[in-house]
């Protein structure tokens, strides 16, 4: 009787406590994505970035349409491992290498947009500048005098 009450106190702490370590999760498929967008790739804005292709990626129960653009990586010698779609799953696109992983933050691209705009417009204006310091160097040329 002692043995079968033991066992029987056995058997309740090991159902509860494997009770207590039962996981639920829930997840949502919403299938493979579209086939990826034809777009045309602008040119490189300098050989320090890297074309990151675009991409479909989940939000809210749909996929959403990242174009591709070009990036700097976060260091020097990372590259860019596209995001897919596996079995029901989406694998999130990151950047790796010798310095470790990067999960990629979409934050990233609309700072880098603005970013790249802002050295856009810098270099259009340099440009600008060094264009009407010429045409004043060849105005001076023209009207100077070499009759002295």
């Amino acid at each position: 009787m002692r043995v079968r009450v033991a066992s029987s106190a056995i058997c309740v702490v090991l159902l509860m406590s494997s009770a207590a370590f039962a996981q639920i999760s829930f997840g949502i498929q919403i299938g493979a994505p579209p086939p990826p967008r034809a777009y045309v790739v602008p040119a490189r804005p300098g050989p320090e970035f890297t074309w990151v292709e675009g991409y479909w990626y989940p939000q809210a129960g749909h996929y959403l349409w990242h174009d591709g653009y070009w990036t700097r990586p976060p260091y020097e010698g990372a590259y860019w491992v596209a995001p897919y779609h596996d079995h029901g799953r989406y694998v999130e696109g990151y950047w790796d290498g010798q310095r470790g992983r990067f999960a990629h933050d979409h934050r990233w691209d609309h700072e880098a947009e603005r970013r790249d705009e802002e050295r856009r417009v810098e270099a259009r204006d340099r440009h600008e500048e060094h264009e009407r310091a010429e045409r004043r160097e060849d105005h001076r040329d023209d009207h100077h005098d070499d009759r002295h």
